[in-house]
């Protein structure tokens, strides 16, 4: 994630945007943004998606540090329909997910998550661990093994 500032004060730019427009639509401050365009903080999970939306690119462009080419909102690889499906079903049931070796998370490491939101290529979940805060994490689905959904005892 060491471009997304980089990433997020280019494209922000190349929409004509200031850094006080961006902000009040994203509703925080101009600082927060300079912050984040300097790569001094991250922004929190929930305001990835708004990001990429208001920058009309995708969050993999965001996020991931390999990805160089902006991906628009036009031309973003989709999921395919069957798998769009499969993945919004599974919204607010609880998972367990499987990563790809290379994409390991120990915070979704034999952890029962509860998916909040699908859209394009990420999936939002929560997760609940032992003595600990939930935690919301969005993951993209392209790390996703396997999604075994969990019975619920009634």
């Amino acid at each position: 994630m060491k471009d997304f500032g980089n990433k997020v004060a280019k494209r922000r730019k190349d929409l004509g945007m200031t850094q006080i427009e961006f902000a009040d639509a994203l509703s925080v401050t101009r600082q927060t943004v300079s912050r984040w365009e300097a790569g001094t903080v991250i922004p929190d999970v929930d305001k990835i998606g708004d990001i990429a939306n208001i920058l009309q690119v995708s969050c993999d462009y965001l996020l991931k540090d390999e990805i160089t080419e902006m991906c628009t909102e036009n031309n973003a690889p989709a999921p395919s329909k069957s798998l769009s499906r499969l993945l919004t079903s599974v919204v607010g049931k609880k998972v367990k997910l499987t990563l790809y070796d290379d994409e390991e998370d120990i915070d979704l490491y034999d952890a029962v998550a509860e998916v909040l939101d699908f859209e394009g290529n990420w999936m939002k979940v929560c997760v609940e661990k032992k003595k600990k805060e939930p935690l919301e994490k969005v993951i993209p689905v392209s790390a996703i093994f396997s999604i075994e959904i969990v019975k619920e005892d009634k």
